[in-house]
């Protein structure tokens, strides 16, 4: 059968130029003013796929080829 990939984890997870897995940082949805200035600051941009989760994203991107 066709492999298809996982359209949540496709949204979730971009592939870096050298074939990394990216991700959002949790804990800056809702709730924010509670939480202070530089936390905030520190949950900004992305973060690299902790490599014990990398392969359980992959198989859920087939076709993301690196």
């Amino acid at each position: 059968p066709k492999l298809k990939t996982q359209k949540g984890a496709s949204k979730r997870f971009k592939r870096t130029g050298t074939g990394k897995l990216m991700r959002r940082k949790a804990g800056k949805r809702h709730i924010l003013t509670s939480k202070a200035r530089d936390r905030k600051r520190r949950l900004k941009g992305a973060a690299v796929v902790n490599s014990t989760d990398a392969y359980a994203v992959e198989r859920q991107l087939p076709h993301h080829s690196s």
